[in-house]
């Protein structure tokens, strides 16, 4: 005896009446098999079905040798008719996506003769793979030919061919079909056998959007959002162009060249910052002029900063620069020696004695100390 299967009958069924056949107390809640049903069992790719049956919840649902179990969170009288209702929202976010996914695979396919080798409806997006190296432009060009099947409406065929039949069919499979194919069809977009429910028309699926195109083993995986995803995907974006336009004081629309020309604006204050730090430096440098040894304290600097002005002052004092920027309890450091001689005893004996982290090689390293100024000028008997 095998589960009547209404999802089959009819994929928008959401409410339906059955009798309860069995119901067994299993490790993840109760096992319900009823005489027919429309919660659909993960498989094909297409996660369970949600809902509630009477009063239990629903919380998963798996096929097994033609027998449909529904892991139920209570007990189920046996005999009794019970009414199921299925999460709908999920039940048809889940159709748009599986049959989003037919359309774009099924022209990507036939344009560039490859086959859908990994298929995943996950909780936010779908990920497709492909055995084939697809480009971002021609992931683009199936998108817009995907939504133009989906404008044009045409009704989904859903058929059970004889063997006879099906063997002059060409159809997308993963692996060698026996027994009873279930053949599902988007008009002038794919042919593909499935198990999984599907919208009645391409124009249920709403809307396509391929999000990424990215090398994948042998060919390259696609990230797609379909029917109201697509179309929350498309608010949210909207939405952060709209503020980033009104941050910059232009249409959503013109924030790419609004933020090209602050990074042009960035790099030109960049450059003119490094100038005027270097003439700082340079300064700096000059006001130590033969003093031989000179422990400095700046605000906090990037690394680079910090190596720049003690190589500027080592140059000009004539023995060790050390410089130390940051604020007490971490500074970060850079010591120099003018003569270039082993600066690594010195070294190791300041992170020792305050607490640092660091090194170097020749008259040169960098690194941090966890310590105060007065520690600092008592190691360097300052």
């Amino acid at each position: 005896m095998e589960t009547e299967k209404l999802y089959y009958t009819d994929p928008f069924i959401s409410e339906f009446p059955a009798t309860v056949l069995s119901c067994e107390e299993g490790k993840n809640g109760f096992q319900v098999v009823l005489n027919c049903t429309a919660f659909y069992p993960e498989g094909g790719g297409q996660p369970a079905d949600h809902g509630t049956l009477g009063g239990a919840n629903v919380t998963d649902v798996h096929e097994k040798d033609g027998l449909i179990f529904h892991t139920c969170d209570k007990a189920v009288e046996v005999g009794q008719m019970v009414l199921g209702r299925i999460d709908w929202a999920r039940r048809f976010d889940h159709m748009q996506q599986h049959s989003g996914e037919h359309i774009l695979s099924g022209i990507l396919c036939r344009d560039y003769h490859c086959d859908n080798v990994g298929f995943h409806l996950g909780a936010e997006t779908v990920t497709i793979d492909y055995n084939a190296d697809i480009s971002w432009e021609q992931a683009l060009d199936a998108e817009r030919k995907a939504n133009e099947v989906i404008w044009a409406d045409p009704e989904v065929e859903i058929a059970y061919p004889y063997p006879e039949e099906l063997a002059f069919i060409d159809y997308r499979s993963k692996k060698e079909l026996t027994g009873k194919v279930r053949i599902v069809t988007f008009p002038e977009a794919d042919c593909c056998a499935c198990c999984g429910t599907h919208v009645l028309r391409a124009g249920q699926v709403g809307l396509i959007k391929v999000l990424s195109c990215q090398k994948f083993r042998e060919g390259v995986r696609l990230e797609i959002v379909c029917g109201k995803r697509a179309l929350d995907y498309l608010g949210r974006t909207y939405d952060q162009a709209k503020a980033i336009g009104q941050q910059l004081s232009v249409k959503p629309q013109d924030t790419l060249a609004a933020v090209e020309r602050l990074e042009a604006e960035l790099s030109a204050a960049k450059v003119r910052m490094a100038q005027l730090e270097e003439t700082v430096f340079e300064s700096m440098a000059r006001d130590n002029e033969g003093r031989g040894d000179v422990v400095l304290f700046q605000p906090s600097m990037k690394s680079d900063s910090v190596r720049k002005l003690a190589d500027a002052v080592a140059k000009r004092c004539g023995g060790l620069a050390a410089v130390f920027a940051g604020e007490d309890g971490q500074y970060a450091y850079a010591l120099v020696r003018a003569d270039g001689a082993d600066i690594t005893p010195l070294v190791k004996d300041l992170n020792k004695a305050l607490n640092g982290r660091g090194g170097g090689r020749g008259g040169f390293a960098q690194g941090s100390v966890q310590t105060d100024r007065a520690a600092i000028e008592a190691f360097f008997g300052k």
